[in-house]
């Protein structure tokens, strides 16, 4: 960094590829939210990356739900898991108790 500054104030303002290289390297990391200086591809994940909201994930998978549904329980299940949950059983995933609807 220092070379760059005394660059600037001699007025070469010339970058190398390798600095542009660098610096597309910092920038792509702090879009990513990347919070390490390595410029050589840190490929681990984001240790702040927050859960989403329990909300947001099925119970029956424990994925995010892309497609979700509230069932006759008050529940909200990914639509496809609580289908193939209902077409064997007709109670709760959660609860256990019976559904007092069906589809």
């Amino acid at each position: 960094a220092a070379e760059a500054v005394a660059a600037i104030l001699r007025g070469d303002t010339r970058r190398s590829e390798a600095e542009l290289k660098a610096k597309e390297a910092e920038q792509a990391a702090a879009l990513e939210g990347d919070t390490s200086s390595s410029v050589e591809g840190n490929t681990s994940q984001n240790s702040n990356e927050e859960e989403p909201p329990d909300q947001f994930v099925c119970p029956i998978t424990t994925e995010v739900m892309s497609d979700p549904v509230m069932a006759a329980d008050g529940h909200s299940y990914e639509r496809s898991a609580v289908e193939r949950w209902l077409a064997n059983k007709p109670t709760s995933p959660l609860t256990g108790g019976e559904l007092n609807h069906s589809f």
